[in-house]
């Protein structure tokens, strides 16, 4: 519709009408309102520079020794998943049977648990222990049996010495 009003005024302005006043007028009135409208538009464009963070941890990624991804496991949408090896009587959801310390993984080692927005892993008797190192933490930390211990993107799960990270 301003457009319209402003195609009418600048044909009225400079086609139809010969007076000089009415065109100094015309012309000042939209190079302000070309002014108000880009300024108006510039307030409302979200900056290009902006940085989306991811919205919670969607992946569970298998580390080397040297920290580069060797395999990741997608959780988004998951509620339970058990962490240890693959054997003939039971099925795990992440199973490290092919990682560099297999040996020291048990069949059934640590669960993963979404409650309420937030993942919680638990050992569950296993023989040589989990453990967790927090983002930004220096040390890491052997979990209690039986305990939940809550999870943050970035966290590093340690299953006997293999690592985990929570992306």
């Amino acid at each position: 519709m301003l457009v319209v009003i402003m195609l009418g005024i600048v044909y009225y302005a400079f086609v139809m009408n010969q007076t000089q006043g009415v065109m100094i007028a015309a012309g000042v009135m939209l190079v302000g309102t070309a002014i108000g409208v880009g300024w108006r538009y510039a307030q409302q464009k979200p900056p290009t520079s902006a940085i989306v963070e991811p919205v919670g941890i969607t992946k569970l990624v298998l580390l080397n020794e040297d920290g580069d991804s060797v395999k990741e496991w997608y959780i988004n949408g998951e509620t339970s998943l058990l962490i240890g090896k693959r054997s003939n009587q039971s099925e795990v959801d992440i199973d490290l049977t092919e990682s560099e310390y297999a040996s020291l993984i048990s069949k059934e080692h640590a669960v993963l648990n979404y409650a309420s927005g937030v993942w919680y892993i638990e050992d569950i008797e296993s023989r040589n222990g989990t453990g967790i190192q927090h983002r930004g933490a220096g040390s890491k930390q052997r979990l209690e049996k039986d305990h939940p211990h809550k999870l943050e993107q970035g966290d590093i799960i340690f299953i006997a010495n293999t690592r985990l990270q929570m992306k």
